[in-house]
């Protein structure tokens, strides 16, 4: 996706964003510092970005790519906007009727009347084709 004549990149983030980038033949991503820092265009080389929370509202994360040809000169930016989004499985993991977000019974399970843990029923049939 990089331009004609780009021969570098570098990346800024909000806060909210974590970037790595994934060089071909390394075995670690590099995450990336603070801005200032370029990488070459080499085959091969991944951007890898997450996020650890939701966010507070729509499109409030982004990720901006710069690319530079020869002499270090910017020669176009690429930019994309993010929103984390938080999915929790919550269940009533000691059988009382009520969903808890933060039950100590979510990570073990016991059988039994006295028992606790969740029961997941997965439906695996296939009603439409």
């Amino acid at each position: 996706a990089a331009p004609a004549g780009a021969v570098s990149f570098g990346v800024k983030h909000t806060e909210g964003v974590s970037v790595d980038v994934v060089s071909r033949g390394r075995d670690e991503a590099e995450p990336v510092p603070g801005s200032g820092t370029r990488w070459p265009l080499e085959e091969g080389t991944v951007l890898r970005f997450s996020m650890s929370q939701a966010s507070t509202e729509v499109n409030d994360n982004k990720v901006t790519v710069s690319f530079y040809g020869e002499e270090g000169k910017p020669i176009t930016q690429a930019g994309i906007f993010l929103t984390g989004i938080g999915i929790s499985l919550d269940v009533d993991a000691d059988r009382d009727g009520v969903v808890e977000r933060n039950s100590p019974y979510k990570a073990s399970w016991t059988w039994g009347p006295e028992g606790h843990g969740a029961i997941l029923l997965v439906g695996c049939d296939k009603e439409i084709p």
